[in-house]
């Protein structure tokens, strides 16, 4: 957790497809993707890294022009790149924008994020391509773009910086945890301790019956002579009064 940070420090395909950082496995196949790709940074790209921005979510139809109108307001532009394809020249929807001081990077870094453009609402982030060390491009299944619908959220960006990780303290449960066997082991023993004393018990029992059983039958004995001594005793009552 000292080291935690919402915004990565190195790009890594796993962890920025987790919303916290803590993913161990990945969730979707773009990020095997991006972990499987080898991608080495375009060489042609000239230019200082450190004072460009990336312009993403364009309009198909915007052009350098309009990028250069509304840009030029932060700042003096030394560089305009708008990635077409290379076959039907048409616009990919990003751009670079290099600038001539910081102040002015910082400045449309700050600024021109959400900004509507052709009836578009534009990104805006610094380069990552040339400054980020392991960055994979969003092509490959890496990047920190993505909308919900199309299952490639990634994290650790602007647009979505990381959430910070819950972490609970590593807690032993003494049912659950370490330790459990041996209570288990214990309560087996005790439960044949209790089977044990309720069958004695039930030995016990079972020979104390008969005796019970003698007593009972001693005692009515008794109880019978008795009446029958009151019975003959009354009778000689009777003959000496008459």
């Amino acid at each position: 957790m000292a080291d935690w940070a919402p915004i990565a420090k190195e790009y890594d395909p796993l962890k920025a497809g987790s919303i916290d950082g803590t993913d161990e496995e990945p969730h979707d196949r773009a990020i095997w993707r991006a972990m499987l790709a080898r991608y080495v940074p375009n060489k042609g790209v000239t230019g200082d890294p450190h004072l460009t921005l990336l312009v993403a979510r364009l309009n198909l139809q915007t052009t350098e022009e309009k990028l250069k109108e509304v840009f030029s307001r932060y700042g003096d532009i030394r560089k305009i790149r708008l990635v077409r394809d290379l076959v039907t020249g048409f616009s990919k929807g990003y751009a670079f924008i290099e600038y001539k001081e910081e102040r002015a990077l910082l400045k449309a870094h700050r600024d021109a994020n959400r900004l509507v453009i052709d009836q578009h609402e534009i990104f805006v982030d610094f380069e990552l391509e040339r400054t980020l060390k392991g960055w994979i491009p969003r092509r490959l299944g890496g990047g920190f773009g993505g909308k919900k619908e199309s299952g490639q959220l990634r994290f650790g960006g602007r647009d979505r910086p990381f959430r910070k990780p819950i972490n609970l303290p590593n807690m032993k449960n003494d049912f659950y945890g370490e330790g459990s066997s041996e209570k288990r082991n214990w309560s087996r023993e005790g439960a044949r301790d209790w089977r044990t004393r309720d069958r004695d018990h039930e030995r016990s029992r079972d020979k104390r019956w008969p005796e019970r059983e003698r007593s009972w039958a001693w005692g009515d004995s008794e109880r019978e002579r008795d009446s029958k001594e009151e019975r003959s005793r009354g009778r000689e009552r009777k003959d000496r009064d008459r």
